[in-house]
């Protein structure tokens, strides 16, 4: 009995250990997309942390916080999938152009702080309080207040 405890015991803590996240300041632990992205849209930021997120079946994502703050998130290929600016703005090149418009005409004043995408489109918070939601090609579906 006591060895397959402790059989189990040494399992669960290889698991847990392959598991382990990484931490470092070095962009080169990035996949080059992320690495590009950074140096485009913020070509001056310093990045505070970036967390290298193991998954259990080889799934990794990243997850980058910038000195000012700001955090961004890249799936394993190095495409963002969130951009959280906190207070500041989400860079222009990083909102599709129809989303943009739709902001400019709706909500004028008021700027995207936060942008999230997945498989079925858009999430962008505005400076406001108001969530809206589009699709992948950028048509409008929803809103929330916070």
């Amino acid at each position: 009995m006591k060895k397959i405890i402790f059989t189990l015991l040494l399992v669960v803590l290889g698991f847990g250990a392959a598991n382990a996240d990484k931490y470092t300041l070095d962009r080169s632990a990035l996949p080059e997309e992320a690495q590009q992205m950074l140096k485009e849209h913020f070509p001056k930021a310093k990045v505070s942390m970036i967390k290298v997120d193991r998954h259990l079946l080889k799934k990794t994502d990243y997850d980058v916080k910038l000195v000012n703050g700001t955090k961004i998130e890249f799936n394993k290929a190095g495409k963002w999938t969130s951009v959280d600016c906190k207070k500041r703005e989400v860079p222009q090149g990083l909102v599709m152009k129809p989303i943009q418009r739709y902001v400019t005409k709706n909500f004028p004043g008021v700027k995207i702080v936060k942008i999230e995408k997945d498989f079925k489109g858009f999430e962008v918070d505005l400076s406001d309080g108001v969530e809206l939601k589009f699709d992948r090609l950028g048509t409008f579906k929803g809103a929330d207040v916070d």
